[in-house]
């Protein structure tokens, strides 16, 4: 029986009274476990800021798409598709919003900080119309209300935020009257 022995464990290359084998097959199991451990921890900080993003522009950070409809100066409606984007980072959002139709475009850039007790202030431009100001309102947990100004132009604009799920309303007093648009992850 002992020389049985002795040779299963010669063919399976380990010998007889040597646990060389079993330490070899505990520290490949324990190497094994602490790559499975690294790649699970590394895989829970990737997914952490989308889950763990707190303040005032809490889950709108990334790209959004969708369409709506622009009321235009003469009340004519038209169709629109849009595209948003928001850089959060704490307290401060940068953000891009492209909407057009086959006869209307406008591109809206701003930089938001929201203020303790809620206030909102920040800068805006307008690409096509070669425009800029203000902006100043209130806010916090994905729904705004801030009015945009500047020179000859105001616009109230409100922004509600619910999961993958974005409307913005804006109402001016000149250049164009409303837009309504929705918009999704």
């Amino acid at each position: 029986m002992g020389l049985q022995q002795a040779y299963r464990a010669a063919a399976a290359g380990k010998r007889r009274g040597n646990n060389i084998g079993a330490v070899s097959d505990i520290l490949t199991a324990s190497r094994r476990l602490l790559v499975a451990a690294a790649v699970l921890f590394g895989a829970g900080m990737a997914a952490a800021p989308a889950h763990a993003q707190s303040g005032p522009f809490a889950g709108m950070a990334g790209r959004w798409a969708g369409g709506g409809t622009v009321t235009l100066d003469d009340g004519s409606t038209e169709r629109i598709r849009c595209r948003a984007t928001y850089a959060v980072a704490g307290p401060t959002m940068e953000l891009t919003l492209t909407c057009a139709s086959e006869a209307y475009r406008f591109s809206f850039d701003g930089r938001v900080v929201a203020e303790p007790g809620g206030a909102v202030t920040g800068s805006w431009s307008e690409s096509s119309r070669n425009i800029s100001g203000t902006l100043q309102g209130r806010g916090g947990n994905g729904s705004f209300q801030v009015v945009a100004s500047t020179g000859g132009f105001n616009a109230s604009i409100a922004l509600a935020t619910r999961g993958a799920h974005q409307s913005i309303s804006i109402r001016a007093d000149s250049q164009f009257r409303a837009a309504n648009i929705a918009l999704s992850r």
